[in-house]
């Protein structure tokens, strides 16, 4: 055999695939803040999922389309992460088992030009809004929709425990600015994440629920006690709005109401009448829109229970 010949049947051996291309250090860092935009989105249609999956009636097709739209979410999201591994140079064989799919079939469906087109164009969900449209309606003052009532209240809670924002995104397992967020009432809370601050923070969770289903639009569980919710929720409101004295808010009332009616309000006995409550509740930042329903249960709830006797 010539030399010539030898080196064509060199030059024609067949080369093993590349595993592991050339780290690309820039498109790695654009997948990593691509992934934290749509690890939010995950959280945004989860919770447009959950809304719908606590509501009344609910049609099947508006919870497919949650379901299929957070699908295509997370295969976005996989797309990026596949992208990222190539791009630090590291081989797609160590996550070709965790997608079940060939590292060949990984590299042709989710390839580097084409997940970059993706991103570029991507459109981000916006939050659902709530169904109570008079509390989320354009000229509803921002201070006073139910979601600032919350995140008011939370601000509050952290700022009173001396708990860093960090130590409780170290608990969510999120981004430091994401819990910045949240407490800002720039993004919806789910009800774990309520949980984990007020665990954080050292406060009884019970306290912020009427609070946070309130913004979430979830109706009160028939196990609650409406009487007790009631009361729990205008306690939120007194606590996000720092707890003033009670001089201050009948001075505010304008004494419209008394001091009985305003301790009776947040922790009874009994309900008072609705004009205290409404008086209140405006005087508390929130909305009677809100709250009438909360007094309607109350009332009724108290009306039907039976009037102690004493022998």
């Amino acid at each position: 055999m010539s030399t010539r010949s030898s080196v064509q049947t060199a030059d024609s051996t067949p080369r093993p695939a590349r595993t592991a291309p050339s780290a690309h250090p820039a498109r790695a860092t654009r997948c990593t803040e691509a992934l934290r935009d749509i690890a939010e989105d995950c959280t945004v249609l989860s919770e447009a999922l959950l809304l719908s999956a606590y509501g009344v009636a609910a049609p099947n097709t508006e919870l497919l389309q949650r379901l299929v739209d957070l699908r295509d979410l997370v295969d976005e999201a996989i797309g990026v992460v596949i992208v990222r591994q190539r791009a630090q140079g590291e081989p797609l064989a160590d996550l070709a088992p965790i997608a079940r799919r060939t590292e060949d079939r990984l590299r042709k469906k989710y390839d580097p030009p084409s997940v970059d087109r993706a991103l570029a164009t991507r459109r981000r969900p916006k939050p659902v809004t709530p169904a109570q449209s008079a509390a989320t309606a354009a000229d509803t003052p921002i201070l006073r929709r139910p979601g600032q009532r919350l995140a008011c209240a939370l601000t509050r809670m952290r700022n009173g425990s001396g708990r860093r924002q960090r130590e409780i995104a170290e608990q969510m397992g999120v981004h430091e600015s994401y819990v910045s967020r949240m407490l800002s009432g720039q993004r919806d809370l789910s009800w774990r994440h309520v949980r984990i601050i007020c665990e954080v923070c050292g406060v009884d969770p019970e306290l912020m629920k009427p609070l946070w289903e309130a913004a979430a639009d979830v109706q009160p569980s028939n196990a609650e006690d409406p009487v007790q919710y009631l009361h729990t929720y205008m306690q939120g409101l007194h606590y996000a709005l720092a707890s003033p004295e009670p001089a201050v808010i009948l001075a505010a009332a304008q004494h419209t109401i008394s001091a009985d009616d305003l301790d009776r309000a947040l922790y009874g006995p009994g309900v008072p009448d609705w004009p205290v409550i409404d008086r209140l509740t405006v005087l508390l930042q929130s909305l009677p829109n809100i709250t009438r329903p909360l007094w309607r249960r109350a009332q009724a709830a108290a009306e039907s229970r039976p009037i102690a006797t004493f022998s």
